[in-house]
């Protein structure tokens, strides 16, 4: 026998009895119960970013109700691909789930072959809601310049560059059509995160790009950073009265998406336990105290349970492959 053969083997073997642990698990069977030890949330991105906060919110609501620590452990690389690659692997017990965002289906699109499937690998949990994402400029770019219109006047002409918090992303396409349909001459550049490509807009690294305001808010606020437009249908709420969406502005539909941020479990997670985290979710994702705190970082609550974010997964899934074709996003950095 092959040494790879006889290694995988040996890794089957070892994990059948966490398989058939997990299988004994849950409320009301007798023996042994779920959870009984901490319980890991793959967040794919570095801390500090939108995905990074609401899983901490999420965790820390899930872990009252499960009676358990959930911890966060931050695997970024790839456009959220590596963390997400290794939460399809975990072994199926209930105790490694991942938080993600869009990019759960978009980064596999982008960066083809799948190294997964975004949509039989994993058991949906629930959607927690949305949020526009912002577009802003940073200190490279002259404090006259307040509009979108004034932005694009001042760019004309120029060699930019727009940040990216990853290849493929909703901030990566978007980036993408503001330079084409505003016929800018743009770099795009890709981080592994929204933290680290926040930094270095405030360092003046690259003149502008697209960030969730969970992760730019406060930067924002405080001005160190100027929010020109918004993408979605409707204006991000704190920002309503001075900060217009790019479709108000005459921008194509193409800005009119909407994303998701939720939870997910490996796929063959016994049936009992994605029963409990379903109904743990369920109960901090739709309490008052959550949906305070969503809209307090202007996240749109919009809770699903696992068959619509199922169908929400989907169509995301078939939406992104037909933007990516249409953008090249496969091409480009």
């Amino acid at each position: 026998m092959h040494r790879r053969s006889f290694l995988g083997l040996a890794a089957q073997a070892l994990a059948i009895p966490a398989i058939a642990r997990a299988q004994g698990y849950g409320q009301g069977q007798g023996g042994l119960r779920y959870p009984d030890r901490p319980i890991r949330f793959i967040v794919p991105f570095p801390p500090g970013g939108g995905t990074d906060v609401w899983a901490r919110l999420v965790a820390e609501g899930m872990q009252t109700e499960l009676g358990q620590p959930v911890l966060i452990e931050n695997r970024a690389g790839a456009g959220g691909m590596v963390g997400a690659e290794a939460a399809s692997k975990a072994v199926p017990d209930g105790y490694t789930l991942l938080y993600n965002i869009t990019t759960h289906v978009q980064a596999p699109v982008t960066f083809r072959p799948f190294p997964y499937d975004p949509v039989r690998d994993f058991f949906p949990v629930g959607r927690l809601g949305t949020t526009a994402i912002t577009f802003c400029i940073g200190p490279t770019v002259p404090a006259s310049v307040t509009t979108l219109s004034e932005f694009v006047d001042w760019g004309r002409g120029r060699e930019l560059a727009f940040g990216n918090y990853g290849q493929g992303s909703t901030g990566h396409a978007y980036a993408l059509l503001l330079a084409q349909e505003a016929r800018l001459r743009v770099t795009q550049v890709a981080y592994r995160g929204e933290a680290p490509m926040l930094q270095d807009l405030l360092a003046g690294n690259f003149h502008g790009g697209f960030h969730s305001m969970t992760a730019s808010g406060e930067m924002i606020r405080t001005r160190r950073i100027r929010p020109l437009a918004t993408g979605g249908a409707d204006r991000v709420p704190s920002l309503a009265s001075e900060v217009p969406t790019l479709l108000e502005l005459g921008y194509s539909r193409l800005f009119d998406f909407t994303g998701f941020t939720g939870l997910f479990a490996p796929a063959r997670v016994p049936q009992p336990i994605l029963d409990q985290l379903t109904a743990a979710f369920r109960t901090v994702a739709t309490s008052a105290e959550m949906v305070r705190r969503l809209r307090a970082i202007d996240t749109v609550p919009g809770y699903e349970d696992p068959p619509a974010f199922r169908k929400s997964v989907e169509r995301t899934l078939r939406q992104w492959e037909e933007l990516a074709q249409s953008l090249d996003l496969y091409a480009t950095g």
